[in-house]
């Protein structure tokens, strides 16, 4: 079957943030989900739902986790049980109750920077001391890669005074793009196993995965590893239903689960049933055609991406992401050289209309970047960056 992403669909009406928060004239490519419709078995499910016309309470059904179970087993051969299975309303909440669950007020929590926003507030949420580990930036003529420093991040273990309870992982990495390898992930997890650290995995982006990359859950490494890891899943970056809310904490630990558990309940989090409903149909297999054809589509977006930035963007470069549809561009060289006075993102907004995520708010090692999300039609994508080049040849 085809699918056309190359079709618009107009989102200003809709009430999106990404659409909605800056004026008519800025192309905004910055919020992280996508500007194509949801696969037809998804939403096909909630018509279905809508249609019956009754919205009462519900809970997670057994055939919810069945399917999620189900679908760990059958991309990573990680057998995963349906009791093992927590529901959440999304994955920032996830790893919000994970540390609360893992450290007390004064303990450490570590994470690899520059890294998704919401994980740098975790450490204000619960009293914790945040230690960062920056990933190393590698440079590969116009292009950038991330590597893990490992002399960092043994530094940043127990940083600050504080013995740290939990590492925070985003795999794949938000906004680099890394899908970690199993030397890498192997190596992250003795180190948290030697050192008794909890391993907290945010893999929502775990589905959307660029060429032939392929993803490692650090839980599926080994059983000794799954018992001290959380590892959140869900379907709202894959099949683009971020605005209803459910993901999934997969526990194999009892102990871990029931304390996780516990404080979900203590804190009256649910799922609403929409969220629900279009997590089973998009989990169950059926949009898995669709799904393979997305991921060649941003492929090719990544790819144009990083030609484009190559022969028109001179003085960025840009990571080549494993996975992901968020593209991470590197400005400081127009920084340094005076051709961009502050913010790239500023800049860009200002001068282009092209809206982009600003890098410092994704915390040491952020400053003079701004990402751009390329889950969109290529007409889009093509405008934002004819825009981001005129700007530039006015420097």
């Amino acid at each position: 079957m085809s699918y056309d992403f190359d079709r618009l669909t107009d989102r200003r009406a809709s009430n999106s943030i990404k659409w909605g928060f800056y004026p008519g004239d800025v192309l905004p490519l910055w919020v992280a989900d996508m500007d194509f419709p949801a696969p037809a078995p998804v939403i096909e499910a909630l018509r279905a739902a809508v249609e019956h016309g009754v919205f009462g309470y519900e809970l997670p059904s057994p055939k919810m986790y069945e399917v999620v179970a189900q679908r760990m087993t059958r991309l990573y051969d990680w057998q995963v049980a349906p009791e093992q299975v927590v529901a959440v309303p999304g994955l920032v909440t996830g790893f919000n109750v994970a540390a609360r669950i893992a450290a007390a007020p004064g303990d450490g929590i570590l994470m690899q920077t520059p890294v998704y926003f919401p994980f740098l507030s975790v450490h204000e949420n619960v009293g914790l001391v945040r230690q960062t580990a920056p990933l190393k930036p590698v440079s590969h003529g116009r292009t950038l890669r991330y590597e893990v420093d490992w002399d960092l991040f043994e530094s940043a273990v127990h940083a600050g005074g504080a013995r740290t309870r939990m590492f925070l992982l985003c795999n794949p990495h938000n906004p680099t793009g890394i899908a970690y390898s199993r030397a890498d992930l192997t190596r992250m997890a003795e180190i948290c196993d030697r050192e008794d650290i909890l391993i907290c995995s945010d893999e929502i982006h775990s589905e959307l995965l660029l060429g032939e990359t392929q993803h490692i859950p650090i839980a599926s490494l080994s059983p000794k590893i799954a018992a001290r890891t959380i590892t959140l899943v869900a379907p709202s970056k894959t099949f683009n239903v971020a605005g209803l809310f459910c993901g999934f904490a997969v526990i194999q630990d009892a102990d871990l689960r029931e304390r996780f558990v516990k404080e979900v309940k203590r804190l009256t989090l649910h799922v609403n049933s929409l969220g629900l409903i279009s997590a089973q149909a998009a989990l169950t297999g059926e949009c898995d055609d669709w799904l393979a054809a997305l991921n060649r589509y941003l492929t090719a977006n990544r790819d144009f991406v990083a030609d484009y930035v190559r022969d028109n963007l001179p003085g960025i470069r840009t990571t080549v992401p494993d996975a992901t549809y968020l593209a991470w561009l590197d400005c400081n060289e127009l920084i340094g050289s005076g051709k961009i006075e502050g913010s790239p993102h500023e800049f860009f907004l200002n001068e282009a209309k092209v809206a982009l995520n600003d890098g410092a708010t994704f915390g040491p090692g952020g400053d003079g970047f701004v990402r751009l999300n390329f889950g969109c039609p290529r007409e889009t994508l093509v405008e934002a960056l004819e825009r981001m080049k005129a700007a530039l040849a006015t420097v």
